[in-house]
């Protein structure tokens, strides 16, 4: 069983990723994920690239209430 996706982990990622990495942000089952995506009701938008399915980060962020990148003081 893989863990879920860390919150610092989201801000590394691509501008897309794949759809078992969106269904860890999501703690979800890569099964369920493709049976989502199937009946068209994934959370977010999904995008099919030849026999594989791409997911906007940005769009995940959004579907999961992570709009903005949070600013840290660093010195």
């Amino acid at each position: 069983m893989t863990r879920p996706l860390g919150f610092a982990e989201a801000f590394d990622l691509p501008l897309s990723v794949d759809l078992a990495t969106a269904a860890r942000a999501f703690d979800i089952s890569i099964g369920t994920a493709y049976r989502l995506v199937h009946l068209g009701a994934f959370p977010c938008l999904v995008i099919r690239v030849g026999h594989r399915y791409r997911v906007p980060t940005a769009s995940m962020l959004v579907a999961l209430g992570i709009e903005e990148r949070p600013v840290y003081f660093e010195d």
